[in-house]
């Protein structure tokens, strides 16, 4: 795959010494990685192991989760990595590994929550016939094509962006980036551009396109039904406009930093510009979907409870134990 000439790693220049710093954010950067992995592993495991919640909606919230852990994958530990070392480069294999790791988690959001928002659609606009609709195969492949089309696409782009021939090796960002690898190749890259339209076009505009019409319908049965429809509609369809909304302002400011001349604004504001892009889905839907759907929000708060009260009663058995064993040596 690899055939960047006279290239086998890259600098990345967007990092600056942080000197004593250094370990507070480290400290930063893992708590927010901690909390992602915890969150998201504790919703997946409250809808799975909970029957009632084996609904399509719910299995297209565990998709959505499940990406969030790949995506915040890899990028969180390559952070951390970086942040304690003072040579900031990266073998080129790895780096065009981050590439795809990072564009295929934006590829499947954007999808994902297109289906999210198809499948609520339904349930609004025609809630009588909503299970005949989306049957459990449906959802079956619904979620293979959320999956398999962004991996297709972005392992072309990557493999593209990995047989140019390279004229340097230093990118301005703090994670491997397609475009700025693209910016420095030694001859035109016209072929590169024009997959990358092509694919943004089906994984982005075909995405957008849905969710627009979709969500055009469920406002006009809104504004035409009773007020139990417009509070139904409501309830559920929260969260995922919130959660379409955080995901396009952080592509919004990735594309900012990447296409742009950006060098008037501060270093540190065009990293968290940058960093949006990964960080705010991972930490935003956990809070939104387990606050705002009752169903979620009661099955967690159960489990949570159980492993307490389990933890409790664990110690309190043990405590007695020891009391009884003391006991029995005192009279002995």
């Amino acid at each position: 795959m690899m055939n960047s000439s006279y290239v086998s790693y890259f600098t990345l220049a967007a990092y600056f010494d942080t000197g004593g710093f250094k370990y507070l954010y480290f400290l930063l950067i893992l708590s927010l990685y901690v909390f992602i992995v915890c969150a998201n592993v504790l919703l997946v495991v409250v809808i799975c192991v909970n029957r009632s919640l084996h609904e399509p909606m719910y299995l297209f919230l565990v998709s959505l989760f499940v990406n969030e852990l790949y995506g915040s994958t890899g990028l969180f530990p390559f952070l951390l990595v970086q942040i304690l070392s003072d040579i900031h480069t990266v073998s080129a294999p790895f780096c065009f590994l981050q590439i795809f790791c990072v564009y295929t988690y934006g590829s499947v959001e954007f999808t994902n929550l297109a289906v999210m928002s198809y499948d609520r659609y339904l349930a609004i606009c025609y809630p009588l016939q909503y299970h005949t609709h989306m049957t459990s195969n449906k959802v079956a492949v619904l979620i293979t094509i959320t999956w398999s089309l962004p991996f297709f696409g972005v392992f072309v782009t990557t493999a593209l962006s990995a047989s140019l021939q390279l004229c340097g090796n230093i990118l301005y960002v703090v994670y491997c980036d397609n475009y700025s690898i693209i910016k420095l190749a030694c001859y035109d890259t016209t072929g590169n551009n024009v997959y990358e339209l092509i694919a943004a076009s089906l994984t982005v505009c075909v995405p957008v396109c849905v969710i627009l019409y979709t969500y055009m319908r469920i406002l006009k049965v809104c504004f035409s039904g009773s007020k139990q429809t417009r509070q139904k509609a409501i309830s559920t369809c929260t969260p995922h406009l919130a959660s379409i909304l955080n995901f396009s302002v952080g592509v919004s400011f990735e594309i900012l930093h990447s296409r742009f001349d950006v060098s008037s604004v501060p270093m540190k504001f065009q990293i968290l510009l940058s960093l949006y892009f990964l960080t705010c889905q991972p930490i935003f839907n956990p809070i939104m979907y387990g606050l705002n759907m009752s169903k979620i929000r009661v099955m967690c708060q159960s489990l949570l409870s159980r492993s307490v009260l389990g933890g409790c009663s664990d110690f309190v058995l043990f405590k007695t134990g020891l009391s009884k064993m003391w006991l029995r040596k005192s009279i002995t």
